[in-house]
């Protein structure tokens, strides 16, 4: 450990949690708004469903551990529905079994600590045609759908209504992007640099309206180490100086 102690934010899931850092992704962004302010953490695991997260959950999330996290943003939901493979072998989870796995994923959270918040991601859309251009011939048939992704996302969020857990409709929210298919995903099923954007934009509103204590928007939270200091730059009047905590202006966009 390094000190001071930060708020911890895990960010929990498969592949769309593993390549957050990449591209512009997802995980990158919530990093740089939330310098100084908290540590964010991946735990993603590329191809992973529902089921093999609920096997380490004890590994990942120690009910016992000193620091618990403030956040988990959770997904898994895009392997669990793909099409059930002929051998019976595959990441394919029928939706009654990934319901049941989310619900313990969401009850093992919540008892971690009070403080502990949850946001799911519901399972995103996928562009069919870019899918099957992009399969490799190491893979025996791989079967991705918008109305098999549309099902699973609406189970996700059924769940989370039901478990007061607060959820993202990224199926819907990336289809609203004008020309999603083709600018939101890099292979038809992974984020781009603009799909992680939606995620992020949708993540924002969510932290921002959510009425914990304390707030985990990171305009709310306090930024380490923000005094001024006779060592930051020397404004133009050759007598004061700049403190340069809270800049912003190195950002592409200006997060609310």
């Amino acid at each position: 450990m390094v000190g001071p102690e930060r708020p911890l934010f895990v960010l929990f899931g498969s592949s769309i949690v593993q390549l957050s850092f990449s591209n512009g992704g997802w995980g990158a962004i919530l990093s740089d708004l939330y310098a100084r302010k908290a540590d964010i953490i991946t735990r993603g695991y590329y191809g992973w469903n529902s089921s093999r997260a609920v096997q380490i959950l004890d590994q990942v999330f120690p009910k016992d551990a000193a620091i618990q996290p403030s956040l988990v943003i959770v997904y898994f939901g895009g392997n669990d529905s793909m099409g059930a493979h002929s051998s019976g072998l595959g990441p394919h989870v029928p939706l009654p079994e990934y319901i049941e796995n989310m619900r313990k994923i969401a009850i093992h959270l919540k008892n971690l600590s009070d403080k502990t918040r949850i946001i799911f991601l519901s399972c995103p859309p996928v562009n069919e045609a870019k899918v099957r251009e992009n399969t490799s011939s190491y893979f025996s048939e791989l079967v991705r759908t918008n109305e098999l992704c549309r099902t699973y996302s609406e189970a996700c969020i059924e769940l989370c209504h039901e478990m007061d857990v607060k959820v993202i409709d990224l199926w819907t929210a990336i289809q609203k992007r004008q020309d999603w298919s083709n600018a939101c995903f890099t292979d038809g099923v992974h984020l781009s640099a603009e799909g992680s954007k939606v995620v992020v934009e949708e993540m924002l509103k969510v932290l921002k309206e959510a009425e914990w204590e304390p707030s985990l928007h990171w305009k709310s939270m306090p930024t380490e180490f923000s005094e001024d200091s006779p060592y930051d730059l020397v404004a133009s009047d050759g007598k004061t100086t700049i403190n340069p905590s809270e800049w912003t202006f190195h950002r592409e966009i200006q997060w609310d």
